[in-house]
C-alpha cells in the first residue's frame, strides 16, 4: 500500500522557483480572506448613521479606518491558522486551508502576520491622534487572546469573537470623530453575539458527534443554550435599534423614515434567524452575498435609513 501524501508538502519536490513563489503568493492570498473583508463595512456605519460621508475628509478617514482593519484583520487570520493547523486538518472544510493543507509553513505565517499588522497600525496612526489606531490595537490585542486562551472559554469566546465586529463599528466613528450613540453600540454589540452564536449552531450541525474534537466549547454548548442566547441577543438588538431610529427621528426631524426603516431591519433579522435554524450562518458573508431576498430587505432599509439621515 503507498504512503499517504505529506501535507506539509506544498509543491512538488521538482517545481521551479517561479511555480513555488506562484504557489506561496496564491495560499498567501486565500489565507487574508479576502471575502472576510466584507465585514469590515462596519466601519462605515457610524459616519453613514451621522451622515459625514458626503465630506471628503470624513469619506477618505473611513477608508483609512476599513483597509487598516482589512490589513489587520488578515493578519490575525495568518496568526489563527498558523496556530490551529492541526485542529483545523480535522475539520471537514478548515482543513483546505492552506497552513492546514501543506501550501503555507507555519514560520511563514507569522511573517506575514506580524508585517500585516504592522502596516494595520501604521497606516491607521495618523489618524485623530493615534486613536483609531488604538481601536486597530484594541482589535489584535482581543483576537490575538481569543487565538491563544479566550476561545478555550465558554461564553467568553462568544463574546470575544463578537467585540471584534463592535471595533469595526467604533472605528469608524473614532476615525471621523462621530459621537457613536448608546443605542448605536447596543445594536452592534446584540447584532455580533447573534451572529457569532449562529456560527456556532452552524458548526454543531456540520461537524455533529466531532465537534468538541475541533472546537472545545462546542462541546458545552447544547443546541437550546445557543438558541436561547440568539435569541436574547436578536431581542436586544431589535429593542436598541427601535430606540436608536425613535432618538434619530427626534434629532433629525424626520417622522417617517426612520420609524419605517424599523420594518424591513426586523424582517431582515427573522430572514437571518430562519437561515441559521436551517443549519446556515457558518460564514455570515455567504449568506449574506447569496440569499437574494436578504439582499432585498437590506436594500430597503438602507433606503429608508438614509431618506432619514438626509431629512
Amino acid at each position: 500500500m503507498s504512503a499517504a501524501p505529506d501535507p506539509s508538502r506544498a509543491t512538488p519536490p521538482d517545481a521551479t522557483p517561479q511555480t513555488r513563489r506562484s504557489s506561496v503568493v496564491k495560499a498567501a492570498i486565500r489565507t487574508a480572506r479576502p471575502k472576510q473583508w466584507t465585514k469590515n463595512v462596519l466601519v462605515f456605519a457610524a459616519p453613514a448613521a451621522a451622515g459625514v460621508l458626503d465630506q471628503r475628509d470624513a469619506l477618505l478617514q473611513t477608508l483609512v479606518a476599513f483597509v487598516g482593519f482589512c490589513l489587520a484583520a488578515s493578519g490575525t487570520y495568518f496568526l489563527n491558522d498558523a496556530n490551529d493547523a492541526e485542529a483545523d486538518r480535522l475539520h471537514p472544510t478548515k482543513r483546505h486551508r492552506p497552513v492546514a493543507a501543506g501550501d503555507l509553513d507555519v514560520r511563514t505565517a507569522r511573517v506575514i502576520a506580524v508585517v500585516l499588522i504592522v502596516l494595520a497600525l501604521a497606516i491607521t496612526a495618523p489618524i485623530n491622534d493615534f486613536k483609531l489606531a488604538g481601536v486597530v490595537a484594541g482589535y489584535v490585542l482581543v483576537t490575538i487572546s481569543y487565538t491563544i486562551w479566550l476561545k478555550y472559554e465558554p461564553v467568553i469566546d462568544l463574546a470575544a469573537v463578537a467585540s471584534g465586529f463592535v471595533f469595526r463599528a467604533i472605528a469608524g466613528g473614532v476615525a471621523t470623530d462621530v459621537k457613536l450613540s448608546d443605542w448605536f453600540l447596543i445594536v452592534a454589540g446584540a447584532g455580533s453575539l447573534f451572529i457569532v452564536t449562529g456560527k456556532r449552531h452552524a458548526e454543531q450541525v456540520e461537524l455533529g458527534s466531532d465537534s468538541f474534537e475541533h472546537r472545545r466549547t462546542l462541546g458545552e454548548y447544547s443546541t437550546a443554550f445557543l438558541g436561547y442566547v440568539r435569541a436574547v441577543a436578536s431581542g436586544v438588538m431589535i429593542t436598541g435599534y427601535c430606540l436608536w431610529a425613535f432618538e434619530n427621528a427626534v434629532h433629525t426631524g424626520d417622522e417617517t423614515w426612520f420609524r419605517l426603516s424599523i420594518v424591513p431591519f426586523v424582517i431582515a433579522v427573522l430572514r437571518y434567524a430562519l437561515v441559521v435554524d436551517q443549519g446556515g450562518g457558518g460564514a455570515p458573508e455567504e449568506v449574506v452575498l447569496s440569499d437574494r431576498v436578504l439582499q432585498l430587505v437590506g436594500l430597503v432599509w438602507l433606503i429608508t435609513f438614509a431618506l432619514g439621515v438626509r431629512g
